[in-house]
């Protein structure tokens, strides 16, 4: 330990980064202890030289997790000996304040919504699902369902003229609609019905041809997602079905391709983790893995308190889930021995009912809360999220991420809010 004077110890540490823009040599340095990020990152500014002047904010990592108090007292807390070795802290752009841009009007309980391209879908206490510009221009509200819309999924949204989304209710029924965009127009092609309870989650497969939806009548149902006419068996009378179609009369009723069972609670969420394995999250206090292919449950994993909400990251392979207890917590479906909580993220001071993750950034995802809170959260940074997301005067229902630089959150008072973002991190840690 090198000591400067009599009184502040010293520690010998090394930077580096993957960012190579910022790259500084590698040869160890000398700090004091009590250096906090704020002089780590002076000292990194000082290193680059910048041209013309500008300094860049730096966050810190030792062995991948975030330095959130000072070195010595980090040093201190995990019984690391500043005496023995060069300390190695790897540095990143610290993740910008995401903006607060605009709100987005119902008429009564926003309870969820999903974007995706240059569209943004909504759920409706009111019995409506509605459409809207990324911009916040809104396209129309749409009936049908005869209680609460309680979830809703994007199916195809892409470059063609033609877009499908999906929508569950309350009133016990998935509907499957086509959106003709030129013309903003939209029709009804299924109506799916077998639960018998409230649909409450919806999600569709890497392949766009299934989806799961999960209900408070503790079952988990795979459906079709073509919605070509032709190939729909569940009914005899398909040969007139097309040409019913065509004038008018009502929309066709489909049935599910596989039930599954295996909750004693209503289930609260769904995901596919792969084409053939979906991921069920429940008021039973536990999360199921299910094998499709199989028709049989694969593995669970008991929780302590209700599941509200989770979101799988292709990216990381990893599950957040949302809970009842005020926690969010990481799990590895891969593992199957040792401690099946990766890490848990405490902050939220309600039930938290919603989790989202970054699309292009392993380390990214939201929460929000019915402390009317959404949170922005750094997997490497468990002890404190990086932003609180205010504005709610209401419990929050759902959060989403699906537009990168877009951050969503949809409430209980009648609001949709959202955040522009930009990630100074994503390019590189893809």
């Amino acid at each position: 330990m090198e000591t400067s004077g009599n009184t502040t110890p010293h520690v010998q540490v090394t930077f580096v980064t993957k960012q190579a823009r910022y790259s500084v040599p590698d040869s160890p340095f000398s700090v004091p202890t009590t250096v906090t990020t704020k002089d780590l990152s002076g000292l990194i500014n000082k290193l680059l030289l910048h041209d013309d002047g500008s300094n860049v904010d730096f966050d810190f990592l030792i062995d991948g997790e975030f330095l959130r108090v000072s070195l010595g007292e980090y040093l201190e807390q995990k019984e690391i000996s500043n005496t023995e070795s060069v300390v190695c802290i790897e540095y990143v752009e610290r993740q910008p304040a995401p903006e607060p841009d605009r709100s987005l009007l119902h008429d009564d309980w926003v309870s969820c919504v999903q974007s995706a391209a240059n569209h943004i879908l909504s759920g409706c206490y009111d019995n409506t699902v509605r459409l809207w510009k990324k911009d916040g221009t809104p396209l129309m509200a749409i009936p049908g369902h005869t209680d609460p819309v309680k979830c809703v999924c994007w199916i195809m949204q892409g470059e063609e003229p033609i877009s499908t989304f999906a929508s569950g209710s309350h009133d016990q029924t998935l509907l499957i609609w086509q959106w003709h965009r030129e013309k903003n127009e939209v029709d009804c092609m299924h109506m799916c019905r077998g639960h018998a309870g409230s649909v409450d989650c919806v999600a569709a497969d890497p392949t766009k041809t299934r989806i799961c939806t999960g209900s408070w009548d503790k079952m988990l149902k795979i459906w079709s997602a073509n919605i070509s006419l032709e190939e729909e068996f569940a009914e005899p009378e398909n040969q007139s079905l097309k040409r019913k179609r065509t004038e008018g009369a009502k929309v066709h009723t489909r049935v599910p391709l596989l039930t599954l069972s295996g909750h004693s609670e209503g289930i609260s969420s769904v995901c596919w983790l792969e084409v053939n394995q979906v991921c069920t999250a429940s008021w039973d206090h536990t999360i199921r893995m299910w094998d499709i292919e199989k028709a049989s449950q694969k593995s669970s994993l008991q929780g302590s308190k209700v599941f509200l909400d989770l979101a799988y990251s292709d990216l990381s392979r990893t599950l957040v889930t949302a809970s009842a207890d005020r926690h969010v917590r990481l799990y590895d479906p891969r593992v199957t021995d040792g401690a099946l909580v990766q890490s848990s993220f405490t902050s939220h001071n309600g039930w938290v009912s919603s989790v989202a993750w970054s699309s292009t950034n392993q380390h990214l995802f939201l929460s929000g809360s019915y402390d009317k809170v959404m949170k922005l959260w750094d997997t490497r940074s468990p002890k404190a999220p990086l932003y609180n997301l205010t504005g709610h005067d209401d419990k929050i229902l759902a959060v989403d991420w699906s537009i990168p630089e877009l951050l969503i959150s949809a409430a209980a008072d009648n609001h949709i809010k959202i955040f522009q973002y930009h990630d100074t991190q994503a390019p590189t840690d893809v």
